[in-house]
This record gives structure tokens, sequence and C-alpha cells, in this order.
């Protein structure tokens, strides 16, 4: 790891520091102030967005998504995760309609499958709806993103089980059209501005502070990701994506994490914050495959994972491309 950032808040005071360099082989000191892709980062920041107009009364946590998402309507849902989704017979109908707390708790029904062969996963992979690290100009806009995912099944019943990753996506969709404007719109205006988050956004704006971005390659070391001058976040995304397209700060993130702490930072009020930091899933999700993969023995509230502690609740969440609170 050539560098980090911390931040840290602790009984009112704040700090933060940086430490090492932008690349492995060294480029230039790291700056507390970088701007990076906080990629999963995007989901709680996406969740408290969807509060704001639970709260607001746009919309209601258990009102249907059929409404904003027509194209979610009259769901099909796959008999077993192994079938092939042009077979009539691999299909039963949806028990009941998917929820806005269904994606809240990415209990959507699709995500990531990790129990085995999924050929409907790897038609949407297919389909350009966006399996892997972010890419802001990978999928289409939302409209035909929508229409692609309403052509596949659901792969498990509304509700039933916990799915990472696409429920997000959908969210973000579903705010922007609840709301009339697009979610980046609706996300600096519900959110990022109230709290002071100014780097935060779906594209670069002072490309100056932006670092380059690595992952690891085969062999394990760092390899290019995205880079500065050719950054694929310098433009707006055709696909403002709620799973993954942000960039932001160090400091963004803190006060993010503060107004949490604070019981809601003036953005949302106590009832959410408790929905966002309590673990809304029941034993049985918690330990089944694709929750155990990804939450490692921990749950999920509204956004946020969420783990039990001897004295009392940890919650934050991780980006992939590096970034932690």
């Amino acid at each position: 790891m050539p560098g980090a950032i911390v931040g840290v808040r602790h009984r009112g005071t704040t700090s933060l520091a940086a430490r090492g360099a932008t690349a492995p082989d060294g480029g230039e000191p790291l700056r507390p102030d970088a701007v990076v892709r906080i990629s999963s980062n995007t989901k709680p920041l996406v969740a408290a967005c969807a509060l704001r107009l639970v709260a607001d009364g746009v919309t209601a946590l258990g009102e249907p998504v059929d409404g904003p998402l027509p194209e979610l309507a009259d769901r099909r849902v796959l008999r077993r995760l192994d079938a092939d989704p042009d077979d009539p017979g691999a299909t039963v109908p949806a028990q009941r309609p998917v929820t806005v707390e269904d994606l809240l708790t990415m209990r959507l029904g699709f995500g990531f499958v990790v129990e085995g062969p999924c050929p409907t996963l790897e038609r949407a992979a297919a389909l350009g709806l966006g399996f892997g690290p972010p890419d802001p100009h990978g999928p289409p806009p939302p409209d035909e993103w929508l229409a692609r995912l309403g052509s596949l099944p659901l792969l498990d019943q509304p509700g039933s089980a916990w799915r990472y990753e696409l429920s997000s996506a959908v969210l973000g969709v579903l705010v922007a059209r609840a709301a009339g404007r697009p979610l980046g719109d609706v996300l600096a205006d519900g959110v990022l501005r109230p709290l002071g988050m100014r780097d935060t956004g779906f594209a670069v704006a002072d490309p100056t502070r932006l670092v380059p971005s690595f992952v690891r390659g085969e062999d394990g070391r760092l390899v290019p990701f995205d880079g500065v001058a050719d950054s694929r976040w310098l433009t707006p995304p055709a696909f403002p994506d709620g799973r993954g397209g942000l960039v932001g700060s160090a400091e963004d993130l803190l006060r993010f994490a503060g107004a949490l702490l604070d019981g809601g930072g003036g953005v949302l009020d106590a009832e959410a914050v408790a929905a966002m930091t309590t673990d809304r899933l029941t034993p049985t999700q918690r330990a089944a495959p694709a929750a155990a993969a990804f939450l490692d023995g921990g749950g999920w509230g509204h956004g946020v994972g969420v783990v039990g502690t001897a004295v009392g609740r940890r919650y934050g969440w991780a980006g992939g491309l590096g970034t932690l609170w």
C-alpha cells in the first residue's frame, strides 16, 4: 500500500493525516485532501438520500416500487439459481411486489451469487448491468439499464434473501424518478450540501486533487485501474450508479459518519439513523452464503453494515477501491 489517509473523530475533536505517496513507484506525496473513488461507500449515501425522501413523504418504506419503476412490476422468480432463464418452466410468480425497504436492505431478489453457476447472473453481466469494479461510463442510461434488468427474472423471492450490490443501483434509479430529478442533484441537495461534503459527486469537481487508483493484479502487485488526466470520473456518467459511482474525500466520509454518530446531523431524523445502523436481517438471511461472503458474520441495516459487539453496535462500510469507515 503506497499511502494512506486517516481521519478520526473522538469526543468532538477531528483530525486528518496522510502518509506515503500516490503510487507504488512513488508518485506525489499523498495529501489529506486527496479526492478518491469511494466505490461502495456510495451505497450508504444513496440510502440516506432515499430515507430523506421517506421522511418528506415522497415515498414510503413499505411502498411497492412498481409505481416509479414499472419495469419491475409483475416479477417472475427462478425456481433454482442454476435454471435457464429462457425456460418457461424455470420461474414462478413473485409472491409480492418489491418494496422500497427491500432495496434499502438488499433484499430485492437480485445480486451477486456465490452458491454456484447462475446463467441469469451471467446474462445480467452480458447485458451491461455492471458487475465488478465501478465504471462510470460502462452501464447504459437509467431507463435502458432498468429495462434490461426488467427482462430478467429475480433470483429470490422479494424480501427473502440478502444479495449484495444491485439493490443500490435500483435504489438510485428509484430516488431519481421519485424526486423527478437526476440522482446527483437529489443527493447533493438532500445530503451532500447540508453536511458540507464539497468533494463528493459523480464527477470530480477539482481534478488537481484527484489521485490515481490501483487494484491487485494476478501476481498480487498493484496495477493501474484509473488515472488522473484520463480518469473516467472527469465527466458526468450516463448512469449515476448508486452502487459505487461517487468520488469523495476522507473529510467528506468523516462528515457523513459523524452525522450518523450525532443522530443525523440535521439531515436524517433519529428513526432513519436507527434504521440505517440496526441490523434488519433474520438469522437465516445472515447465515446464507451470499451474506456470509460479504458481511463476515455481521448484518445489514438500511444501506450500512452492522456488527453487534459486547458494548453495542459497530457500523460502517467499505469501498473496494480502498475506502473504509
